[in-house]
């Protein structure tokens, strides 16, 4: 039988802490995370995202439904992508004793990542359809891939 020992559940503490903030990226100026935190489960990212790329675009899709289109704030610094937004709340009406169960996340959200290379700030487009956000970023010029024509001599 394993003996409690109060210093040993303190450092197991604290490196579960430490792997939990291993996984933000590094801070800087005007850059945040912010996380949803539902009873009963672990913080995730809100919104969700999925990326991809082609050879001069990234594209990001973002799962966000009953946000409202108009709260809705997407800026790009450098390499960048930050996703604002609110989710307001549908039973305004209802009191907070009166639930049995309230799993549904609500409020404002704020989610930067990190896209590989930097992409061209102006020529940004977003697109919000049925709770899907869809952002298309171009890639700024000295990202694309360059051909090099060999010479034969």
């Amino acid at each position: 039988m394993r003996m409690w020992n109060t210093w040993r559940e303190m450092e197991e503490l604290r490196r579960s802490i430490d792997q939990l903030f291993n996984g933000f990226p590094a801070p800087a100026a005007k850059r945040q995370n912010r996380f949803v935190f539902l009873p009963g489960h672990s913080a995730r990212a809100y919104p969700s995202i999925n990326i991809h790329e082609d050879a001069d675009h990234y594209y990001v899709y973002a799962v966000a439904p009953g946000v409202d289109p108009q709260s809705l704030d997407i800026s790009v610094m450098g390499a960048a992508l930050t996703i604002k937004g609110e989710k307001k709340r549908n039973e305004e009406d209802v009191k907070p004793e009166a639930y049995h169960r309230s799993e549904r996340a609500e409020g404002k959200f704020i989610r930067t990542v990190e896209l590989p290379t930097e992409v061209k700030a102006e020529g940004v487009a977003a697109e919000y359809k049925n709770g899907l956000l869809t952002i298309t970023l171009p890639k700024a010029d000295e990202a694309k891939p360059k051909a090099i024509v060999v010479k034969v001599a």
